[in-house]
């Protein structure tokens, strides 16, 4: 995998509690169609092996548009579905530690929600970091609001990409305009919508605009 191709600017974080029913892999896929670049599989209260199961299946679709699929959290499913990488949060295991099991060509996320953070997850080996709560986001407990300001000094301090992710959706992401940003990490604002292609075509036209894509 050449990670220096690698387009961040359309983000996808799976929640299938927002899809009513509806099926992932499919979501998946109508997504993609409609201009996801990233894929991150996020599972939260099913065991290991529901989760390897719905991992294997999301696989399928990303490998077949040659999306990039990162896994949250779970190093053990990253590696035995051989997914792009693992996504981490400030509680999980330390990306340091992620990078010496997985290998430099695998790429390894970070959740960050300040500079020091962001600079660490840097140092310690990280592809790219996730910086958020750009906004208010109901899809995540416990999230810590990210300024403008704070947003726009941690791109400029870093040499990875930098992604906006927590309730980024199609009336807001022009707030994001000037800021730097390598692309925006959306749940919501894609899965929740009924035609998720079409709703996911119509983000990427805003997003380029106001991210000068």
């Amino acid at each position: 995998m050449d990670k220096s191709v690698i387009d961040y600017s359309l983000y996808l974080v799976t929640d299938r509690s927002v899809l009513k029913g509806r099926n992932l892999s499919k979501a998946v896929e109508e997504s993609i169609l409609g201009g996801v670049t990233l894929v991150q599989l996020r599972e939260k209260e099913i065991s290991s092996l529901d989760f390897y199961k719905i991992a294997k299946e999301i696989k399928v679709v990303t490998d077949k548009y040659n999306i990039p699929l990162i896994i949250n959290d779970r190093l053990d499913i990253a590696q035995t579905i051989d997914a792009s990488g693992v996504h981490l949060g400030q509680s999980d295991i330390p990306c340091k530690v992620a990078r010496e099991i997985l290998g430099k060509d695998k790429l390894v996320g970070v959740s960050a929600h300040n500079l020091d953070e962001a600079l660490k997850a840097q140092a310690d080996g990280a592809d790219y970091i996730g910086c958020g709560a750009a906004f208010a986001t109901s899809t995540k407990e416990d999230t810590v609001k990210v300024t403008y300001d704070s947003l726009k000094e941690i791109k400029s301090k870093l040499c990875i990409p930098v992604v906006a992710i927590g309730g980024i959706n199609d009336k807001n992401v022009n707030e994001l305009s000037g800021s730097g940003i390598d692309g925006i990490a959306v749940v919501s604002a894609i899965l929740q919508k009924q035609n998720i292609r079409n709703t996911t075509k119509e983000l990427k036209s805003i997003l380029n605009a106001n991210l000068g894509r």
